[in-house]
């Protein structure tokens, strides 16, 4: 039976590196194997949403500094947020791939083969049919990318305040819920410490 989240809100599921790792080995090293890969890396490893990510373009790339330049955020705002080389090792396959199709700078970074932009729809089917081919039994979606991207720089005990700049959020209080949220392990740790008496 397909899950449909029409009228329905799901509790957010974090995916572990390890079903994250799986994920990524699901792709080909075909042209678009390439740069789902990469696309997947970029949202895992930066957090951003979908929408950013699809709407970047190479000039927005400082992969030197390991950082991305997002002009299209929520509300409308910029920022700058910060990539890992790993993930900058799989953007740069693509980077590769996509200038062999003769795609350059006036196409976006995750574009179809000849340079048509990528639909979110598209993002929508091919997460959860590769995800089921990784052998991941959770809901797999881009936003839960970046929530398991804010979840771990938690558990790396990385400040919320730096924290809630990389996510693009208006106030550190929007990513203290946000956190609690998706990542509630303070709580669940704490209790599960006590001890009978």
């Amino acid at each position: 039976m397909k899950r449909t989240n029409k009228g329905r809100r799901f509790q957010p599921e974090t995916l572990t590196s390890e079903e994250v790792q799986r994920l990524l080995a699901s792709f080909s090293h075909r042209p678009e194997g390439i740069r789902n890969r990469a696309l997947i890396a970029v949202l895992y490893r930066t957090g951003l949403r979908i929408n950013e990510a699809l709407t970047l373009y190479p000039k927005d790339l400082d992969l030197e500094r390991g950082a991305i330049r997002v002009l299209n955020g929520k509300g409308g705002k910029s920022r700058i947020v910060g990539v890992d080389p790993g993930a900058i090792a799989m953007l740069k396959q693509w980077l590769d791939a996509r200038a062999t199709l003769g795609l350059n700078g006036t196409h976006s970074v995750f574009c179809m083969r000849h340079g048509e932009p990528i639909r979110t729809e598209y993002i929508r089917v091919m997460l959860p049919r590769f995800a089921r081919r990784a052998g991941i039994e959770k809901r797999v979606h881009a936003h839960g990318l970046r929530h398991t991207h804010a979840a771990e720089l938690r558990s790396e005990g990385m400040d919320i305040g730096l924290i809630s700049k990389q996510l693009g959020h208006s106030s550190i209080a929007t990513t203290a819920r946000y956190l609690d949220h998706i990542a509630p392990w303070a709580v669940v740790d704490a209790v599960a410490m006590r001890r009978w008496c």
